[in-house]
């Protein structure tokens, strides 16, 4: 294998070159090692790299299989973390600037669990401030720059955890941890064409990683396959006593054919290249699983219940920064003032989002009875140049039907698939939206979707220098 094919070699395939000592863990790293160096920069995929961590897991990781000790499938797979989860070997910066040398004594549970079991930390990656909670309006919202899709560097890489899709999509880790409170892991799986699954709340401890929104927060893996997905989910989920939102819950897959709806609408206002390759997603898809209808998204004021959910926490969560006047020290124009709104949420606004959001999640449980899954591209359009606000691409990048603020607010699992290609050399992806814990199903779904199709295994065309 050239050092590209490992470079781009999914979890599975790393790990069984590994047990068939076709290269070892060390090797791996420093060819990782070099790979941050080269191209981290050029993509802003990179807050810090973890050189003594990494070389000293990694050569942990050798001597104990030499030894014949295997802690399990990621032994020796070397990966790297969004920048708001916990580690004491460097800053933890959520992003943002007044937070740049902030330090943690501890790792995050998601990051012990990954060291139990014999994976190699490379690298803290790169997210936009503050996860996006104070309404940043265009790609640069970051002291790292902005984001850059290995595909087109001259687009967004998607946020907020841009860094991590951007190092999965260019081969620069095995695999990503990222967070969504309302599509940041989704968006950069899509922008960056790989895969991302968000987990059911409460399937993964949070516990050293930044709070934006108590409710809705979640982590989850991003990596270059569904079946990769599976394997770094069923480390890092389960219960823990310092986050006591975190359970144990079952993982299974119904033993039968899987059921998947359509959105109604689901191409509405699309791309026509999203449109395209949706429709050819869906024969994919009919070739494994019973393709059983459409199911409407119940009406109801989705966006401004997740709107005001997140507001009205994250002014809680970041309350001594936006008191201090620190929060004009953030790097987007927008972050700076949008703390300030966020912190004039009236209770009354939020306690109605609450109970309104109660209704809408009862009526997306009534919709999705009788469905493993509802199929959906996962955005209308392909993402967004740099250097173009929000507002003035909304005109040519218009949102469609989405199940992104539906599934965030009913703490539901979802699962992002490249299924194509669009203008301007961007990728386009197809999502499922699952059922509570039904994690499985959506990773089964997703690897039988990847061994009818071969998008998951393409590479961008790298760059080294914007």
């Amino acid at each position: 294998m050239t050092h590209d094919d490992l470079a781009f070699a999914d979890v599975v395939e790393l790990q069984r070159l590994l047990t068939a000592k076709a290269v070892s863990s060390v090797e791996l790293t420093e060819l990782y090692l070099q790979r941050l160096k080269t191209y981290g920069p050029v993509y802003n995929a990179v807050v810090t790299v973890l050189h003594e961590r990494a070389r000293r897991e990694a050569k942990r990781a050798d001597a104990e299989r030499a030894r014949g000790r295997v802690r399990g499938p990621l032994h020796g797979i070397p990966y790297g973390v969004k920048d708001l989860l916990a580690t004491p070997d460097a800053p933890t910066t959520w992003g943002a600037l007044p937070y740049r040398e902030q330090r943690f004594g501890f790792d995050a549970t998601v990051v012990k669990k990954l060291t139990e079991a014999g994976a190699v930390l490379l690298a803290k990656l790169a997210m936009v401030e503050l996860a996006g909670g104070f309404g940043y309006g265009d790609a640069d919202a970051s002291f790292t720059g902005p984001g850059r899709t290995p595909w087109n560097a001259q687009y967004w890489s998607g946020g907020s955890s841009s860094g991590s899709g951007i190092a999965v999509s260019a081969g620069l880790v095995g695999f990503a941890i990222g967070s969504e409170t309302s599509g940041s892991i989704l968006f950069p799986a899509t922008a960056c064409g790989i895969t991302g699954l968000r987990p059911t709340y409460g399937r993964v401890s949070r516990h050293g990683a930044m709070a934006l929104c108590w409710t809705l927060d979640k982590l989850g893996p991003m990596a270059r396959s569904a079946r990769d997905t599976e394997t770094i989910l069923g480390v890092i989920a389960g219960a823990d006593p310092s986050d006591p939102t975190a359970v144990d819950a079952p993982f299974g897959v119904p033993r039968r054919k899987l059921r998947v709806a359509v959105l109604k609408d689901a191409t509405k206002r699309a791309m026509p290249e999203v449109s395209t390759n949706f429709r050819a997603s869906l024969k994919a898809i009919a070739a494994f699983a019973d393709v059983a209808g459409e199911v409407a998204l119940p009406k109801g004021p989705w966006g401004p219940v997740v709107g005001t959910i997140v507001d009205a926490e994250g002014a809680a969560a970041f309350r001594d920064l936006i008191e201090s006047g620190k929060s004009r020290e953030l790097r987007n124009a927008d972050d700076k003032l949008g703390g300030y709104v966020a912190y004039a949420t009236p209770a009354v606004d939020y306690i109605d989002a609450l109970r309104q959001r109660a209704k809408l999640n009862a009526a997306l449980e009534k919709a999705m009875e009788g469905y493993d899954a509802i199929v959906s591209p996962t955005l209308s359009t392909v993402t967004y140049p740099v250097g173009l606000s929000f507002e003035k691409a909304y005109p040519k990048y218009p949102g469609g039907p989405s199940l992104i603020s539906p599934g965030n607010l009913g703490g539901l699992p979802a699962i992002a698939l490249p299924n194509g290609m669009g203008p301007n050399g961007l990728p386009t992806s197809i999502a499922f939206l699952g059922r509570v814990w039904g994690e499985a199903t959506l990773t089964a779904l997703g690897t039988r979707y990847q061994r009818e199709t071969s998008f998951h295994r393409r590479r961008p065309p790298l760059v080294t220098h914007v």
